[in-house]
């Protein structure tokens, strides 16, 4: 079975977000247009506490996008966002959550941060979703969301890992681009791992 598996379109990724991803709002009808072309679809969210430690708030003395050392990894700090039930957690507006089956939550261990929707940082922890998948006979995913370099870059790596095909609608995907080129580094570490790349 072929199922549709949509990252993060969460309001704090949404322009004047408290994380905002260049042009997120503008995947939203893309998004919206492919799901009648499946059957099943998938939904992941950043689910974090207050007190997460990917935070900048949370560390004195330090700056969003300063990097440090969380929980023997290397970690970016980000601005407080997607903090479990606030309106900044929810799915974006005009996205058709009728149609989503099913929604994984992730990063609420604060000691680790989360992008993928399959595991933890650090592979220690599932979030369940693949091991899900499994039991309902999707062997393809097509995936969209944000952020292409980030939360979609690192879903689509272990799902690649996990044995499922892999397309990513890159149309239907938004990246921060902290750094020039970030996102096409993306989309090229992705397609080398085997996703097939759809423009």
């Amino acid at each position: 079975m072929k199922a549709l598996l949509l990252i993060d379109i969460q309001n704090d990724f949404m322009p004047g977000g408290a994380l905002a991803v260049p042009g997120a709002d503008e995947i939203i009808p893309i998004v919206n247009n492919l799901m009648p072309q499946f059957d099943l679809i998938v939904a992941t969210q950043d689910w974090h506490p207050a007190h997460h430690g990917s935070f900048a708030a949370n560390h004195p003395g330090k700056s969003v996008y300063d990097q440090i050392v969380l929980d023997g990894r290397p970690q970016t700090l980000w601005p407080i966002h997607c903090v479990q039930n606030t309106d900044g957690a929810s799915f974006a507006p005009g996205l058709d959550t009728r149609r989503i089956t099913r929604v994984f939550t992730k990063g609420m261990n604060p000691c680790i941060d989360s992008y993928s929707g399959f595991y933890d940082n650090g592979h220690r922890a599932s979030t369940g979703m693949g091991e899900w998948l499994k039991t309902q006979n999707v062997s393809e995913l097509t995936i969209a969301g944000v952020a292409t370099d980030y939360c979609v870059k690192f879903t689509v790596l272990d799902a690649l890992k996990e044995g499922f095909r892999v397309n990513l609608i890159s149309q239907a995907c938004r990246g921060v681009n902290l750094h020039m080129g970030d996102v096409e580094h993306a989309l090229d570490e992705m397609q080398a791992a085997g996703a097939l790349i759809q423009h």
